[in-house]
């Protein structure tokens, strides 16, 4: 049997007895044991398999650039970043802007207009745009990571993913050109809830737990995912859309996606990129 049948063997046979995925965790362990990790191979390996949920944290930290690469400076990095958090945190508790009854996301808030220059004088200020992003990608982060340090670093590092409104339109009237031709009809398809999807990213959409698995593609570079979820959502509540002729109600249900729903969507979701965009090809 040739080494490529064994593994195929092995795979079939994980899946079978409720293992799907062991064989991954072992191939991103390899990666995560090299002095320098490679940081195209773990883009890869996002792209084709889930993150296992207890390296997820480390791989986000690497290929958003707050750990470097070689992973013998990983402790002495994140104990300068620890130090940094800690510093910019006491600062703000001596000029009085929060103490310990602020919840964590105002905090979070905080300590990035201080390190960007951004903080105003007076604690009663009117939040911009920008700034109800960054709380939405807080408050999911803070259900996905308990270490306080961790989920402020990588918020501060999570951007903003250019808006794909075109590309959405392009992939929705590929798998259901009628949906289309019903939301331009209503005076819908320009109204749906893009700020939420495109810029945060799901984040108060989808349960935190099901979004984990989109944000592993999109660390790794594809902001096309965002797409092929909200193509997903429209694909999933089809008939509920369809049968409604109002933009506002359309908008109000898909801002908020029932919770048993959401891991469904985003498995599809991914099948439906993997489908449009592939697969990569690289050995991981």
């Amino acid at each position: 049997m040739s080494e490529d049948s064994k593994r195929n063997f092995r795979s079939v046979y994980y899946e079978k007895v409720g293992f799907r995925g062991v064989e991954e965790k072992k191939s991103l362990e390899i990666l995560l044991k090299d002095d320098r990790l490679d940081i195209e191979k773990l883009c890869t390996f996002c792209h084709r398999f889930p993150l296992p949920s207890m390296y997820r944290i480390l791989v986000w930290k690497v290929l958003l650039g707050i750990l470097p690469p070689h992973r013998e400076s990983h402790q002495m990095v994140m104990e300068y970043r620890k130090e940094q958090y800690q510093d910019v945190y006491h600062a703000l508790q001596v000029i009085r802007f929060i103490n310990e009854t602020t919840p964590k996301t105002q905090v979070f808030l905080h300590m990035h207009h201080l390190e960007t220059g951004k903080l105003p004088r007076s604690q009663n200020y009117a939040l911009e745009p920008d700034n109800y992003l960054f709380l939405a990608i807080a408050s999911t982060m803070e259900e996905m990571i308990d270490d306080d340090v961790d989920c402020y670093w990588l918020i501060r590092s999570f951007g903003t993913f250019r808006y794909k409104y075109k590309a959405f339109e392009h992939y929705l009237c590929l798998e259901d050109n009628k949906l289309v031709t019903h939301l331009k009809a209503i005076d819908a398809l320009e109204k749906l809830p893009y700020d939420l999807w495109f810029k945060k990213c799901f984040a108060g959409c989808l349960s935190a737990t099901s979004l984990q698995r989109v944000w592993d593609k999109l660390v790794s570079g594809s902001c096309k995912i965002l797409v092929f979820v909200a193509v997903e959502i429209l694909l999933t509540f089809k008939m509920k859309v369809m049968a409604t002729n109002n933009a506002g109600t359309i908008n109000t249900f898909l801002e908020k996606i029932p919770e048993d729903n959401t891991d469904p969507i985003v498995s599809k979701a991914i099948d439906l990129w993997h489908k449009h965009c592939g697969i990569p090809a690289h050995s991981v």
